[in-house]
């Protein structure tokens, strides 16, 4: 069904067989290494079928609107998550998760913090459950907005909070939108680094110590420079036009395995005891960076 794509479904037969039965410890490895390496790998594939001409260009046409919707993101996740009543580390923990990538921002922040492991399985239960929404969602809403292939995926790329939810969405609405919204998602993952400091930086401050210790080596993307490494062998022409297809049909394989693998990961039981709190947390900053990214992009694209 070309309509929904392989990669929607990869994900929510993933997540059926995790409510109906959950994979026992033996496959966690398996799972794992599906959801996170796989994935990272399908996007240093697709690089292989772009320029480093093309990547900046995307790059640079996103960058107002990613650090547009960062700054409202994290202040509508202030300001609503004082409303709500949530402590300080979950308000950051969601509005960073939200505005840049999802459980990895939500991790790497989590390393400087002093985050609960409660306040971290209720962060990221909390943005698995708006990927999720945002799969199913965006692809419809995009075509029901007419938006070109290069349109929606700048907005996937800027809105869409985790990597294999992006990857997803861009599929199903097209090639060209699967290439253009991995291009501005890894774009945004760079900002992870500047955000990381800032908090570490007041987390130091607050506690007049040092205990504040960043793995960088942990928290850095270093897929990104595989990814660019393989847009720059496709750039001098190592990589021949005659492989592109069966590059393009890679990719896709490993890009619903990673999916499959990302439903298998879902924890239910943690969706359930994050309360409503955090999801009505959750659903206010996914509303508020879906309509700032469209918004933004508008008035870029006017001006």
């Amino acid at each position: 069904m070309p309509l929904v794509g392989g990669p929607v479904f990869g994900i929510v037969i993933g997540m059926l067989v995790a409510l109906l039965w959950r994979p026992a410890a033996v496959f966690s490895p398996g799972v794992k290494y599906a959801s996170k390496q796989l994935l990272q790998l399908s996007i240093v594939v697709l690089g292989a079928n772009l320029s480093l001409q093309q990547i900046a260009g995307s790059g640079m046409r996103s960058l107002p609107v990613m650090l547009g919707t960062l700054a409202i993101t994290l202040t509508v996740a202030y300001v609503a998550g004082r409303m709500l009543g949530l402590d300080t580390n979950l308000r950051r923990l969601l509005g960073v998760g939200t505005a840049i990538c999802g459980g990895s921002a939500i991790a790497a922040l989590s390393t400087v913090v002093e985050a609960s492991e409660a306040e971290i399985a209720y962060g990221i239960s909390t943005i698995f459950f708006f990927n999720i929404v945002a799969v199913l969602t965006f692809p419809p809403i995009g075509h029901l907005l007419a938006l070109s292939q290069q349109a929606f995926g700048l907005w996937a790329g800027t809105a869409i909070n985790d990597a294999s939810s992006v990857v997803a969405a861009g599929w199903v609405y097209g090639h060209a939108a699967a290439n253009e919204a991995v291009i501005v998602k890894l774009t945004r993952t760079t900002l992870i680094v500047p955000i990381v400091i800032f908090y570490a930086a007041k987390t130091i401050a607050a506690l007049r110590t040092t205990r504040g210790v960043i793995d960088w080596k942990a928290i850095t993307p270093w897929f990104i420079l595989w990814f660019l490494f393989a847009a720059l062998l496709n750039t001098f022409g190592v990589i021949p036009a005659a492989a592109h297809p069966g590059l393009t049909q890679l990719a896709l394989f490993l890009i619903v395995l990673a999916l499959s693998g990302v439903g298998l990961s879902a924890d239910f039981a943690k969706m359930r005891a994050a309360g409503l709190r955090p999801l009505a947390l959750g659903f206010v900053l996914w509303v508020t960076i879906a309509a700032s990214s469209l918004l933004i992009a508008h008035v870029a694209q006017a001006g």
